[in-house]
């Protein structure tokens, strides 16, 4: 499988180059020549918290907060083990991202591994340890079931190696390559819960890693329904579906570098916005 005939779909060139400008303006600045790790952070939070929300756990960003420096008094009841498991995922994924004006391309760990490490942050701790870090072998997802049905044992195997080395191989734009595991992540499910959290993780990392937004810290948030929708129509393999889902991913990444740019003017200015 390649992902280069993606780029001859109908709007995914443009997609592309919108969310390119997007990134390259936000990565001019002035926060991040010497506040980055301050912005990515905080960003991180933001991001922690909308994919959360996409989970069905909403909280304030003051509780996300409070999780990450350890200062929550309380629980969150059913929420709790959702968001943080969101947080120790975007740990994971932060601590693989590149120092900004890094040299040379980033060195991840073998996809297999790095989704089972990812999952075994999002989800130990709540999700029974017999699932946690292991493609499902004959249980279908307990997650994003309006998606349709979902291969298992050495289908979902071999389904999850092509992707690997596709993504090895590929010299798509990260864009491409990013919106390509999220949906693929999303469309297999291959854990029994936590995909949708994971899929998210990923595509921030390799929009990091492979050069989209060497910042680290675009925060996109989607709506459920427009987000499942997108994910449904890459998922029916179509021209019309994969290029909708590749343009959903532009316009997330070209929001989510407004939203981090008002983080970089808070930084700055001494006064975070509250959302």
């Amino acid at each position: 499988m390649t992902l280069d005939p993606l780029l001859q779909l109908p709007g995914v060139r443009e997609a592309v180059e919108r969310a390119r400008v997007a990134c390259e303006e936000l990565r001019w600045h002035e926060a991040y020549r010497r506040r980055w790790r301050e912005v990515r952070a905080e960003a991180g939070l933001r991001s922690v918290r909308a994919s959360a929300e996409l989970e069905g756990a909403r909280v304030p960003l003051s509780v996300v907060r409070a999780l990450a420096t350890g200062g929550l008094s309380h629980g969150l009841s059913d929420d709790e083990p959702v968001v943080a498991g969101a947080l120790r995922a975007a740990v994971v994924v932060e601590e693989l991202m590149p120092a900004l004006g890094a040299r040379g391309a980033a060195a991840l760990p073998p996809f297999g591994q790095l989704l089972a490490r990812v999952h075994a942050a999002a989800t130990g701790g709540w999700l029974p340890a017999e699932h946690v870090g292991r493609l499902r072998v004959d249980l279908p997802p307990a997650d994003l079931t309006g998606l349709g049905p979902a291969l298992v044992g050495d289908a979902l195997a071999a389904r999850v190696d092509l992707l690997s080395s596709t993504v090895a191989a590929s010299e798509a734009p990260a864009l491409v390559v990013a919106a390509v595991v999220h949906a693929e992540l999303l469309t297999l499910r291959p854990f029994r819960a936590g995909n949708g959290v994971v899929a998210r993780s990923m595509a921030r990392l390799l929009q990091t890693t492979r050069g989209l937004d060497p910042t680290g810290s675009l925060i996109e948030s989607w709506s459920v329904n427009p987000y499942l929708g997108a994910a449904a129509g890459f998922a029916t393999g179509t021209h019309p579906g994969v290029a909708g889902w590749i343009e959903a991913c532009s316009a997330a990444a070209v929001a989510g570098a407004a939203r981090a740019r008002a983080v970089a003017d808070g930084v700055l200015a001494g006064a975070l916005p509250q959302d």
